[in-house]
């Protein structure tokens, strides 16, 4: 199996770092992270410092992974200057309140073990406990004080975002939603195009066992490309502007996920992956998900 790129991969070679994307408040987002959920602090550790070395420059934490401590001790074991790594993470419902949020940040920095963090992100709106608006202004706080490079917030739903925009006049820079073939969100996305918002999804190549790797529009398009179904939905979030943040632990897929700039996909076989909506599991229901 050839890379993205045309060549073939040997163990060891790294791919080059992800294009990026700006952000409004200046930060250059890499269009492809590292996701880290799921892992504890030991094997965060080991699958940071391998992404690293396999050239990934964003890696994606949160308070509730419990695995902050592991990502922080790869980051500064790695060697590449910290200006050079963009980190985000991401804090949960105890938090959600303007002058609570600045203690979020000053716990996940000490857990981290760095003196900043580039992007910040509220994790989930938590609308039964309805503060996720003062969550919002503390995070403004902070991105004005220079103790942030950039605000967002995840699994917010265009009603979530209206009411921050509504009550703040302001929007955030980045969303992280759920979103793969199999679970588009064309109302959400478009609001996210609409308001310069940059759409980053979170379990792109699917949540959980859902055949998706294995559909044939996917493994269609791998074999007349030459590349692994993974690059292929990967580079299908790519060709309509999407960021994402697959997670893997083997070398060669993380150079693989990496390394999807080099190869396009018809209108075709984009359409083929966008018929693919519906047939995986459900998107979490923002107002229901209490963390």
């Amino acid at each position: 199996m050839r890379g993205g790129r045309g060549g073939t991969h040997d163990e060891g070679v790294t791919v080059a770092p992800s294009p990026t994307v700006p952000l409004p408040a200046g930060t250059a987002l890499p269009v492809i992270g590292l996701g880290t959920g799921g892992l504890d602090d030991d094997a965060a550790a080991s699958t940071v410092a391998t992404a690293v070395e396999q050239g990934y420059r964003l890696v994606d934490t949160a308070e509730s992974y419990g695995n902050e401590r592991g990502v922080g001790l790869a980051l500064r074991r790695s060697g590449v200057p910290r200006e050079q790594l963009l980190v985000a993470t991401k804090f949960s419902s105890p938090w959600h309140g303007r002058d609570l949020v600045a203690r979020a940040l000053d716990a996940s920095l000490e857990r981290l073990g760095l003196d900043y963090v580039d992007l910040l992100l509220v994790h989930w709106p938590n609308p039964r406990q309805d503060r996720y608006v003062e969550a919002w202004q503390g995070l403004l706080d902070l991105r004005a004080a220079g103790r942030i490079r950039a605000a967002g917030v995840s699994n917010f739903t265009p009603a979530h975002l209206e009411r921050l925009r509504r009550e703040t006049g302001q929007l955030p820079e980045v969303n992280q939603i759920q979103l793969c073939p199999t679970a588009l969100r064309p109302d959400l996305v478009a609001f996210h195009r609409r308001h310069g918002i940059v759409t980053q999804t979170w379990s792109p190549l699917g949540r959980g066992a859902t055949g998706l790797l294995a559909a044939p529009a996917v493994t269609a398009a791998a074999g007349r490309l030459g590349v692994t179904p993974g690059q292929v939905v990967l580079r299908w979030h790519v060709q309509q502007g999407l960021c994402a943040v697959p997670l893997s632990r083997d070398p060669q897929r993380m150079r693989d996920n990496l390394d999807v700039f080099g190869f396009a996909l018809t209108p075709e076989e984009m359409a083929a992956l966008d018929a693919l909506d519906g047939t995986g599991r459900e998107i979490l229901d923002a107002e229901v998900v209490f963390r």
